[in-house]
This record gives C-alpha cells, sequence and structure tokens, in this order.
C-alpha cells in the first residue's frame, strides 16, 4: 500500500502496536484503536492522561526507544517529522506511515485511509461525524485576517496551509495565503499595515494570551483561539467549528 507521499508502505495484517509521532493522530488512534497506542511524542498531550511510552518529540524522537516498542506501525507527518527520521526507521524495517495533510478536505481522506489500510482498525465513527460538523458553507460577509504563530519573530500562516483551510471554510480568508512561504516571518508594522478585519491568535505552538498577543494590534480586532481548534486534524474537528465559529464572532 501506499500512504499520502505515495511511498509503498509493507503493513502487517494485524496491527496491534502503534506508534505516533504526530499529537493530532495519536488523539485520533487513542479515539479509535486505544489497546494499540505504545508509544507517542512527549508533544501528544491529548487524550489526558495518555499512558504510553514517550519517544521525545517530533523533531527529536529517540529512533532506540522507538525500535525496542517494537510497532507493527509509526504513523508520522510531512509537515510534523524530519525525513531523516523516518527513512532511519524505515532502513530499521519498520512500517511508518507518512501523512500529507494540508486542508480539511485532505484530512478526512487521509485518516479515513490511515484507519482503514494502516492501522486496520476500520474507519471511526468520529470521523463521519466530523465531516457533517464541517459540510454547511459558512454564512455571512466574508472577514480577512492575518494568523500570527509566533513573535520575535513575527510569523504568520501562509500558502497551503490546514489552517488556513480552516478558516476559508468559516468565511475568513489569510491575506498571506498567496504567499510564497508556509510560514513565513513577516514585520509588525507590515502585519499591523494590512489592517485586516481580524487577527487570529492561537495558543500553539506561540501560547498568545489576552496579555501577550493582542497589545502589538492596536485598533484591530484581535481574537484568541485553541490551536488545538485551529490545526489538530482528529477528534477535536467535530466540535471545533462551532468553537471557533464562536470565537470569531466576537
Amino acid at each position: 500500500m501506499k500512504d499520502d507521499t505515495g511511498a509503498e508502505v509493507r503493513v502487517p495484517a494485524e496491527v496491534r502496536r502503534i506508534v505516533s509521532l504526530v499529537p493530532s493522530l495519536t488523539e485520533s488512534v487513542a479515539a479509535t484503536a486505544p489497546e494499540t497506542l505504545v508509544g507517542a511524542t512527549d508533544w501528544c498531550a491529548h487524550p489526558a492522561g495518555l499512558d504510553v511510552t514517550r519517544v521525545r518529540g517530533t523533531k527529536n524522537p529517540d529512533l532506540e526507544t522507538i525500535r525496542a516498542l517494537r510497532p507493527d506501525l509509526v504513523l508520522a507527518n510531512v509537515e510534523e517529522n524530519r525525513e531523516p527520521d523516518i527513512s532511519a526507521l524505515r532502513q530499521a524495517g519498520l512500517a511508518v506511515w507518512v501523512t500529507r495533510i494540508e486542508t480539511l478536505d485532505q484530512a478526512f481522506t487521509s485518516l479515513d485511509r490511515m484507519f482503514r489500510l494502516a492501522c486496520r482498525a476500520g474507519r471511526p465513527g468520529w470521523l463521519d461525524l466530523a465531516e457533517e460538523a464541517w459540510r454547511e458553507p459558512p454564512s455571512g460577509p466574508r472577514r480577512t485576517a492575518v494568523i500570527p504563530i509566533w513573535r520575535r519573530p513575527w510569523m504568520v500562516v501562509g500558502r497551503d496551509t490546514f489552517t488556513g483551510d480552516v478558516l476559508r471554510r468559516l468565511g475568513v480568508d489569510n491575506l498571506y495565503a498567496d504567499h510564497p512561504e508556509r510560514y513565513p516571518k513577516v514585520p509588525l508594522p507590515e502585519l499591523v499595515g494590512r489592517a485586516p478585519d481580524l487577527v487570529v491568535l492561537p495558543d500553539e505552538p506561540y501560547a498568545f494570551a489576552a496579555d501577550d498577543g493582542p497589545e502589538a494590534f492596536p485598533g484591530l480586532g484581535c481574537v484568541l483561539v485553541s490551536g488545538r481548534d485551529l490545526t489538530w486534524y482528529g477528534p477535536s474537528l467535530v466540535a471545533a467549528r462551532d468553537r471557533l465559529a464562536a470565537c470569531l464572532a466576537r
């Protein structure tokens, strides 16, 4: 079988042990086939109290610990994980399934394939609920936004991102959607000068808060949102639309 990148992956007929290197995918597996999850990164914070072996971070996984867990399958993502780590795990004989997700529709298709073909778990019910939640088009006038993800230096969401597509599906157009970079560094005066209708400030990867972020955009409408709702693809998508819509309406 081929993963989202086109790489051939030899998945055993029965998958009993999974290591996930992506927080969103960790939560997805925990909600679908929790008995199979044996390892996850230190950043995998959902569900709360997850009791599995930790394998360090998404960018610096402990390859030796992963190999020692003897997983039938390792889950990774093009954006979250580094190609050298993925290659090293494959060279060690492990089956590594890599997802590529830049839109909501890609998320629904990718997660369906991952569970049916790679995890051997079947399509989860929560995925049907998530698709239904995002089926209706947005209502009301469209608005523009800049979406900072870091400060010192300021970085924003650019082209071809899941985050940008989530906001687009909520009637909010990213002013940097046509930028040649996916996460460009942009000087603060330029961001303010674009005069967006909204400045959307998630709490990850940078933890923007009421006293850390909005003060940099005087006179503009700043909205604090959950980074998990804005950037994670998994069970959180079932309720993320309603939560984000409520925040953006303020």
